[in-house]
């Protein structure tokens, strides 16, 4: 049997997920107390890990004192979720989010201001202007580079695998090296998920797995992990599908649209897009009314150098080669969009695990924030503000709680798990071949438009793809088993969707939970959350209602 080394680590606060999040969260936990033991694992490089790998032109989430204030995004964030959200979390990411944009500031990331001095903002909420412009390709690699400058032991490459508990308390996780083998086993006093979504869920129209508009190492580990942990999520009917740029999958719209752009259907009739609304944009695309097209020709010439600027070094410097390569000028061409893959999302969407305005989960001692976190439509506000809030709440626990004990009949099960990964020689099929499989179904039945039937094939499926991911996969090595480890988490997300879905018996979001056999909301009945959890000694998923926490409502 292959061995791999193994690494023991003790931390008074571990971050799993280096990207907007993580980082905030890292250097937040060492600012306020230089001593404390701060660990970070990431699976990849934590300069330039995360959605926001690189630049990002805007904080879509900022109540400009003057402008705007928590209680009109309270108001608005309702509205573009139709009352399907807690507020007080959003109100208190409301409350800080100017607090954030000047840290950011005072960190050099530049937010661009007109001759006043007032920072350039536009409207892309039902209510209110909170969208403040932001021209900073670094921005990554400034935030991550503050943490590692605080004193964080980061441990990159190193993908979480599950997570340690103490009875109902969880004090810490196993972590493997995705290249080396090495198993990473760290004791925590507290523990921060924001590990991201699930962007490798349904399958790009090209077919590459990797071909994500979201971070492709996303593969819902958090979410996979606090599950079998028995944290209590939600949200998970929320299956986002975005119209973006064809076959590059990169964004354009808000960018577009916000300085004058139109917004074209298939037969170049103008829409109606005063809001940026997604949602009804996919439905034309679902009635066939597409494809959906971006024109900015007719746009003066100063605005198409302005978005060139945006699109070419702060957003997506590639698209530039990209629009090249096919013959595209924006003074000249329309751009086609097309629907993205599928994926789950806490950050633009709503799916995660359920949180405080703390930040805290139903488990005590484990912490979440930015895509893992159910804070709809939090963007990259929300994860920087929640990255924050769960540093701070995290490090009070650390304080107040002894540490924990480490069950070594739970790391003896990892390990166990991985070496049994390892050995699965001679099965035949590739772990890409699987994983496409995988995931073509999760479009075939799992994804809007939804009906019981689709959905009913979907989970059946998927609980046939669990049981074949261990008996019928090739693993070559390392590299392989890391890839099994990630389909066994999207998996199990496609099977929180698909039983969050069946259990909303209607339509809502547009075409993000639409529901052909229930093709209208009901607002008597399902203006309520639909949680997930863990029954222990059911292998099924347990549904639960909750509430809807709305103290700010009119």
């Amino acid at each position: 049997m292959e061995t791999y080394r193994e690494r023991r680590l003790d931390a008074d606060v571990l971050v799993i997920g280096g990207g907007s999040a993580g980082s905030m969260a890292c250097h937040r936990a060492r600012e306020l107390d230089p001593g404390q033991r701060v660990v970070l694992f990431e699976k990849g490089d934590f300069r330039y890990s995360g959605s926001i790998a690189r630049g990002m032109d805007a904080l879509n989430v900022v109540a400009v004192p003057g402008v705007s204030t928590p209680e009109l995004y309270v108001e608005s964030t309702t509205i573009a979720n139709e009352k399907i959200i807690d507020q007080s979390p959003s109100r208190l990411m409301a409350e800080r989010s100017f607090g954030i944009l000047k840290k950011l500031e005072k960190w050099g990331v530049y937010f661009p201001k007109d001759a006043d001095g007032n920072y350039g903002m536009l409207k892309v909420h039902p209510k209110g202007k909170f969208l403040v412009h932001m021209a900073e390709p670094e921005l990554k690699r400034i935030v991550s580079q503050r943490a590692m400058d605080a004193g964080v032991t980061v441990v990159n490459r190193t993908m979480a695998v599950e997570l340690l508990t103490d009875g109902d308390r969880v004090v810490g996780a196993v972590g493997v090296n995705v290249r080396s083998g090495e198993l990473v086993v760290c004791h925590a006093r507290a523990v921060i998920l924001s590990n991201g979504g699930v962007a490798r869920f349904g399958l790009p129209n090209s077919g590459y797995l990797y071909g994500t508009f979201d971070f492709p190492g996303n593969t819902g580990d958090g979410y996979a992990m606090a599950y079998r942990a028995g944290a209590l999520l939600t949200g998970f009917e929320h299956t986002l599908i975005y119209p973006i740029i064809k076959d590059m999958n990169a964004p354009l719209l808000y960018i577009v649209l916000t300085r004058g752009g139109k917004l074209l259907d298939g037969l170049k009739k103008e829409l109606d897009s005063t809001d940026s609304n997604i949602k009804n944009m996919m439905m034309h695309c679902f009635e066939n009314r597409g494809p959906l097209s971006i024109r900015m020709s007719d746009l003066p010439e100063d605005k198409v150098r302005e978005i060139e600027e945006i699109l070419f070094s702060v957003e997506r410097p590639a698209e530039q080669r990209f629009f090249q390569g096919r013959g595209i000028d924006f003074r000249r061409n329309d751009i086609e969009l097309h629907p993205t893959e599928c994926f789950l999302c806490g950050g633009h969407g709503m799916a995660g695990l359920v949180v405080d305005q703390k930040a805290g989960t139903t488990l005590p001692g484990l912490f979440c924030a930015g895509d893992t976190a159910s804070v709809p439509r939090q963007f990259l506000t929300g994860a920087f503000v929640f990255g924050e809030v769960a540093a701070e709440n995290a490090t009070e626990f650390a304080h107040r709680q002894p540490p924990g004990l480490v069950d070594e009949t739970q790391v003896d099960a990892v390990r166990r798990k991985i070496q049994g990964i390892l050995q699965q020689k001679g099965r035949g099929i590739g772990i890409q071949e699987f994983e496409y499989k995988v995931r073509r179904f999760i479009n075939d039945y799992l994804i809007p438009p939804k009906n019981e039937t689709k959905l009913t094939t979907g989970l059946e499926f998927m609980a046939q793809f669990q049981e074949q991911l261990f008996h019928q996969v090739e693993v070559r090595g390392v590299h392989d088993m890391t890839k099994v480890l990630e389909n066994d988490n999207i998996i199990q997300c496609a099977l929180l969707s698909a039983t969050a879905s069946l259990e909303r018996k209607e339509s809502r979001w547009g075409f993000f939970h639409y529901r052909t056999d229930y093709p209208h909301a009901d607002n008597s009945r399902w203006v309520r959350h639909i949680d997930l959890f863990l029954s222990r000694g059911s292998p099924e998923v347990s549904v639960a209602y909750r509430d809807i926490d709305n103290p700010y409502a009119d």
